[in-house]
């Protein structure tokens, strides 16, 4: 992996050089646009309008436009901004673990201490751990003050940013603020229900099946050309037609237990078998 920044983490009169690695990476199938009729490919240019020309990537500048006046922003100009020089992720303060609520997470990063702040590095790391702690942290990256949890992975710190409060959203949907009735007996068969695909998360065990299908199609594409038959290439479905909508709840909640079970009985749930199929 290649460090994307290099800073330090403080916390106290504490400071811990480190590196930062991104710790997720795409596998997606690469695409892109191309002209249907001949394959030739779309490509889009940075043109100026005042002047017309095309403008290489090198010359173009960011602004600031308030409708009326424009204000350019070269590059040094935002590097000159206290909080982008600032190379520190400064620790504000440690929070429960469990207060800090996973839809305000973002982009993960892992942290590499250099070989001299090994010590306080692993202490802090150690204090996390020991106290059920995350650390609420702040620091700039990519032009960007950015707000994230400090948090322990395996014997690694993950640094995860965190949206703004102003960020997030509230849900305000009228219609849940109608209650229905809901019977003992279909609150014990959604409890059946839960219980019947009730697991471990096992992450591996999940594949992106839109990838697969999209790499199977490129290949077949590549193989067979304009003439692919889709049909002899992805199979045909095999679903019994038990799917047909059903409107009783209770029918519903009755028939997804019975087929969780058999499912289960015949081989293991639909992850398993999705992950023999990748292995097939």
């Amino acid at each position: 992996m290649r460090s994307l920044w290099k800073g330090s983490i403080s916390f106290g009169l504490v400071n811990v050089p480190v590196r930062v690695y991104s710790a997720t990476e795409s596998h997606d199938v690469s695409l892109h646009q191309v002209h249907a009729e001949d394959g030739g490919r779309i490509r889009y240019q940075r043109r100026c309008e005042v002047c017309g020309e095309v403008v290489a990537y090198e010359d173009i500048a960011k602004a600031y436009d308030d409708g009326e006046n424009t204000v350019v922003l070269t590059a040094d100009d935002l590097a000159s901004l206290p909080a982008e020089s600032a190379k520190e992720i400064e620790v504000l303060e440690f929070v429960p673990a469990q207060q800090i609520d996973p839809i305000r997470l973002d982009k993960a990063y892992f942290l590499e201490p250099d070989k001299t702040a090994i010590k306080p590095y692993t202490l802090l790391r150690r204090a996390l751990e020991d106290t059920d702690r995350s650390a609420v942290v702040r620091f700039a990256l990519r032009q960007k003050s950015r707000l994230a949890v400090l948090r322990v992975r395996h014997k690694t710190l993950l640094l995860q940013t965190m949206l703004w409060d102003d960020e997030v959203r509230t849900a305000d949907f009228d219609v849940l603020e109608t209650v229905p009735r809901i019977s003992a007996k279909e609150r014990d068969m959604a409890s059946q229900l839960v219980d019947s695909l009730a697991a471990d998360f096992d992450a591996s065990q999940f594949t992106d099946d839109y990838q697969e299908q999209l790499r199977t199609l490129v290949e077949a594409k590549l193989e067979q050309g304009d003439t692919i038959d889709t049909a002899a290439t992805f199979g045909t479905s095999d679903d019994d037609g038990d799917d047909a909508e059903v409107v009783d709840l209770m029918e519903a909640l009755k028939r997804s237990v019975e087929r969780s079970t058999e499912r289960r009985g015949a081989g293991g749930s639909s992850a398993s078998k999705s992950r023999a199929r990748k292995k097939a």
